[in-house]
Parts: C-alpha cells; sequence; structure tokens
C-alpha cells in the first residue's frame, strides 16, 4: 500500500513537473480558436505570416526608407515621436512589425538570431521598398539589428541601437565589465538571466511561478533606473504607447521569454 502511494505521489509530482515546464500551445492568430487578425500582413517562404504597420511619407515618394524593430512586451505600434514636420522635410517612410510570436506575427519556436535578419530581408522584398534600408533597434529589438549587420550587411544604408540590451554572456564583452554590469541588476533579474543562460529548460516555470520575484520589468518594477530615465518614463507614460501590449495574441508565454536567452 505505501509503495503505490508514493508511486502516485511520485507520478503526480512528475505530471506537474512537465505541465509546469512545457510552455503552452501557441494561439495563432487567424485559426480556429485563436485570435482575430487585426493588421496587415505578409507570408513568408516558409509559410509563417508576420504583421507590418507603414507610418510616414509613401514608400514611393520616400528619400530614407527605415524599419523599426521593437523590443521585448511591445509590438510594432513602438510610440516613436518623430515631428510630423520634420518627416516630412527629411522624407522619411517608417516600416514596424511584429516580430514572430508578437502581436499578429506567427509564431516560430526555431526563431533565433539569425532568422530575425531574414524575417526583415524578407519583409523588406515583399513590400518592395528597395534593396537597400535602414534599421533602427529599441531595447531587446537590438539584437535583430546587430543580426542584420551581421547577415545582411549588404542590405543595410544604416543601423542604430537604441538603448539596447546586452548579453552578459557575449565572449565577446570584457568578462570583468559584464560582471560589473551584471551586478548591477535588481537581484530578481539576476536570477531571471541566469535562468534564461543555464537552465533555459526552466525558464516557462520560472517565469510563471508565484514564490519568487522574476523579471522586475514585468512587476513594473523600475527602482533601477537613474533620476533622468525616471523623468523620461513620466513623460512617455502621459501619452500612451499603443505598442504596449498587455495580453499579446499569440505565445507570449514562451515566444516573448524566448528573446530574454536567444
Amino acid at each position: 500500500m505505501i509503495g503505490q502511494i508514493a508511486v502516485g505521489v511520485a507520478a503526480s509530482f512528475l505530471v506537474w513537473a512537465y505541465m509546469s515546464l512545457k510552455p503552452p500551445p501557441s494561439r495563432v492568430c487567424g485559426t480556429p480558436g485563436g485570435p482575430p487578425v487585426t493588421s496587415p500582413r505578409i507570408k513568408l517562404s516558409d509559410g509563417r505570416y508576420l504583421a507590418y504597420k507603414e507610418a510616414g511619407v509613401s514608400k514611393e515618394k520616400a528619400k530614407h526608407k527605415v524599419i523599426l524593430i521593437h523590443g521585448f512586451d511591445t509590438s510594432k505600434d513602438l510610440n516613436f515621436p518623430v515631428p510630423q514636420d520634420i518627416i516630412e522635410e527629411l522624407g522619411i517612410y517608417f516600416l514596424s512589425f511584429d516580430r514572430a510570436g508578437y502581436g499578429d506575427s506567427d509564431p516560430y519556436p526555431s526563431r533565433s538570431v539569425k532568422s530575425e535578419a531574414y524575417d526583415i530581408q524578407e519583409l523588406a522584398d515583399k513590400l518592395e521598398i528597395g534593396s537597400k534600408f535602414y534599421v533602427i533597434g529599441f531595447s531587446m529589438g537590438g539584437y535583430p539589428a546587430w543580426s542584420c549587420l551581421r547577415y545582411i550587411p549588404h542590405r543595410l544604408l544604416g543601423a542604430a541601437l537604441v538603448v539596447p540590451f546586452v548579453h552578459y554572456w557575449w565572449p565577446c564583452l570584457p568578462a570583468e565589465l559584464a560582471k560589473q554590469a551584471f551586478r548591477k541588476l535588481l537581484p530578481q533579474d539576476q536570477w531571471t538571466f541566469r535562468v534564461a543562460h543555464y537552465a533555459p529548460w526552466l525558464f516557462n516555470w520560472w517565469m510563471t511561478q508565484k514564490w519568487f520575484h522574476s523579471l522586475s520589468l514585468l512587476e513594473g518594477n523600475m527602482s533601477i533606473l537613474c533620476s533622468q530615465d525616471l523623468e523620461m518614463v513620466k513623460k512617455l507614460s502621459s501619452k500612451p504607447n499603443p505598442g504596449q501590449v498587455a495580453q499579446l495574441p499569440t505565445s507570449r508565454s514562451i515566444m516573448n521569454y524566448e528573446d530574454c536567452f536567444l
């Protein structure tokens, strides 16, 4: 009897562990049971759909064509405040898009740093914006911008990284400098990035469990910011960002969190 109880308890624990570690299935826009498609999309060569948004002057009249790459927990509707008179004067066409697994774009379980660049290249080709363009990566969107520099440099007129996220285990960074920067993070963020780096298979559980604090960004904890940053956040918060999505339609649990360990 005791043996049977022990086996039952062990089996229950294994089932619980498996369900905790396994990400939930993706909710794909436009499929039965999935959210509706609310944005224009292109179909990529591998069958996935990528949602996009155009702004600024028309691409036919544009002198400068810029692809905007959003960061973590946001979307193609990111707030990029450029005065309209500047846009008109310089002839700027903006193209933003939902990266794989965000917004109206299909998830891509095999997403990688390299695949981000080729998604951008195919988006540019499908929309016929020209053979060369600029890219701007914001925060976590910095690594897709770097990916463009690495894998499709012949397509770029220029690239900019705005407050890019840093991978603290990059071998190209001086080890001591990376350690110093890492120690300045909040303890909960240090542990989150440790789990992402050393035990990615545990990451879904870490981000969904309620026993410990995980990523401070998702809790609205801004204590790590300096006074100048806090003042900027205050100014931006007075104009709500339509790109900040509380419930992204596709696979928030794994596709968004994947950014932390790509």
